[in-house]
């Protein structure tokens, strides 16, 4: 009987040891007030260890991560923070703040002149930090997908004290010289109201955050002179297949920021396929591993 406990006993420590990689993208999330908006957040691993912030791109809620990539940080030591950026997931939707005309927008920002929005890529930024700041967390490797790249670039660039390192992937500058997107990925943008909203939010994604997040990059306009300014360790990762924010785009990032790493990755576009997944992270834990064990 004794020895049954034993064994008992160690199969529980074992599961409890165990317990905290499994992340679900069906988890519950923390709405918390930030800049006021309320934004929802997650985390997963243990908090004593160092922390990953991850933020997602266009219309894309924490989920679009998906479930591989978070446990496989986990699984390497790290705690990973996730978040829902306003207007996704269980973030407040702001439609309080109206709906942008994109075309009027995107040709002010064509000409380069000025324009209102409901809010920016540097509020959305802020939100990251200021979450990072909720939760007692000093520094984090600050990683952005797409739009979510471009919001890391500004927390990297703008809080380098906060930023343990950056890892952009499958983003870009926004200089007017880089590759425009292929017709087909243009299409799908113009013709973003005849998808079906429900079965979006499915897989993770709000159409209706499109105008006004679309609208946050239009205002961005070129950050050349930003990215340029980072000087955090970073990595840049980059499809060799993307359509909509073509190779050059990492390529650019990567040039503007002294001292950068840069991966391009074959049969990759703008996703993270099932057969390049492992690579894009194992290239991301080596470069963690690597900083963290300079620190």
């Amino acid at each position: 009987m004794i020895i049954k406990r034993l064994i008992i006993a160690s199969f529980v420590c074992l599961i409890s040891l165990n317990a905290y990689s499994a992340y679900s993208v069906k988890q519950k999330t923390t709405s918390v007030d930030i800049n006021g908006v309320s934004i929802a957040y997650t985390t997963a691993g243990k908090k004593e260890d160092p922390t990953v912030l991850m933020i997602m791109g266009l219309m894309a809620s924490h989920k679009v991560w998906g479930e591989e990539i978070v446990n496989d940080l986990v699984d390497s030591g790290y705690q990973v923070v996730l978040f829902d950026n306003r207007d996704t997931g269980d973030s407040e939707k702001l439609d309080r703040l109206g709906r942008p005309n994109l075309y009027w927008k995107f040709f002010l920002s064509s000409l380069g002149f000025d324009f209102s929005a409901p809010y920016t890529l540097n509020d959305m930024a802020n939100d990251g930090v200021a979450l990072l700041e909720y939760l007692n967390i000093d520094e984090a490797h600050i990683v952005g997908a797409s739009m979510g790249g471009m919001i890391a670039q500004i927390i990297a660039a703008n809080y380098p004290e906060k930023t343990k390192s950056l890892v952009s992937i499958m983003s870009s500058t926004g200089a007017p010289h880089l590759s425009e997107m292929s017709e087909r990925n243009e299409n799908t943008f113009r013709n973003i109201e005849e998808i079906d909203s429900d079965n979006a939010r499915s897989y993770g994604f709000f159409p209706e955050a499109m105008p006004r997040q679309l609208t946050a990059i239009f205002k961005a306009g070129d950050r050349s002179e930003i990215v340029k300014s980072i000087s955090v360790p970073t990595l840049v990762q980059h499809g060799e297949e993307d359509t909509l924010l073509p190779i050059d785009h990492g390529e650019h990032t990567a040039e503007l920021i002294e001292g950068s790493r840069y991966k391009a990755y074959k049969n990759m576009g703008h996703n993270l396929p099932p057969e390049v997944l492992p690579l894009v992270i194992e290239d991301m834990v080596n470069f963690f591993k690597e900083r963290d064990e300079i620190l």
